[in-house]
């Protein structure tokens, strides 16, 4: 299958590119500046000159694909809302290249935002400001292409992660004190990077058109526990922090890190025989990589 990627360069994006190429997948990755090119051209994959909000640019990549897997997304969440307006255009375009083909289009999503005080399933379906890519992604489905959303757990994992835990780092590490909100129990799922890029792959080449998958292989660690760890590697005080300080301690990522998101991929595990089998989120950390400086 030739498969055009978006994120190609990206944490999870450039384990897609190296888990379909050894799949023996031909990808063709999308790339808006020279050192992403020359990563994708190291990795294997055809190089697509163009960024997320180059349309044009996006219409010609999946046209001439055989299926698309959407893992940009510009990562301002002090400005979310006009990030949220370029994926759906994006998605919107790649969409339209698509229709009446019957041929695959993975998008990503995540799973903050619900607060349904009980695991995610699948089967529940996302409020329109609920998650990274609305459900208007799926209705895709009725246009004759084979769309599925791949909903991320918060922390998507492994060496080279910039995301929400190393963040969580750099504050520990500034403030003085690794913190948790409340009584810490509120619960964040996880998944290894390298999982997550399996997932994708699989949901390519066999996921039904209108699917929500869970890229999830832990359903949720108290964040309490993720706390203890940052401050037993850094040598600091571990402490509780109320939760209505959780912006003045932790800034923009004190919305996220307040959340309770336990969730379940049973269904995606069963729908595309996908089992998740590299090291959990606190066994990653207890790696030591996280800490160097």
């Amino acid at each position: 299958m030739r498969v055009f990627v978006t994120g190609a360069s990206g944490f999870v994006g450039s384990a897609v590119v190296r888990e379909l190429i050894d799949a023996g997948h031909q990808v063709t990755g999308l790339a808006r500046s020279d050192s992403s090119a020359a990563k994708l051209a190291a990795a294997g994959a055809q190089v697509h000159r163009g960024s997320l909000g180059d349309l044009d640019s996006l219409r010609a990549g999946a046209a001439a694909a055989d299926g698309v897997a959407h893992l940009a997304f510009v990562h301002d969440f002090e400005n979310y809302v006009e990030a949220a307006n370029v994926d759906k255009s994006a998605i919107e375009a790649i969409g339209e290249m698509l229709a009446g083909t019957g041929r695959p289009f993975v998008v990503t999503s995540g799973l903050a935002g619900f607060g349904l005080g009980r695991p995610l399933t699948e089967e529940d379906a996302a409020a329109p400001e609920s998650s990274r890519v609305s459900e208007e992604a799926l209705v895709l489905a009725d246009r004759g292409v084979r769309v599925a959303a791949v909903r991320l757990a918060p922390s998507v994992h492994g060496e080279g992660d910039h995301g929400f835990v190393p963040r969580l780092i750099e504050i520990a590490r500034t403030k003085g004190i690794s913190a948790y909100l409340g009584d810490g129990s509120n619960r964040w799922c996880a998944v290894h990077r390298l999982d997550a890029a399996q997932l994708f792959r699989l949901a390519l080449e066999n996921a039904p058109a209108g699917a929500r998958l869970h890229g999830v292989a832990e359903g949720g660690i108290p964040v309490r526990q993720i706390a203890e760890v940052i401050g037993r590697h850094l040598g600091l005080p571990v402490e509780s922090v109320p939760v209505e300080q959780a912006f003045g301690h932790f800034g923009w990522l004190g919305g996220f890190f307040a959340l309770d998101l336990p969730a379940s991929s049973a269904l995606t595990q069963e729908c595309l025989d996908w089992h998740p089998v590299r090291p959990g989120l606190i066994a990653d950390l207890e790696k030591g990589h996280y800490f160097d400086e």
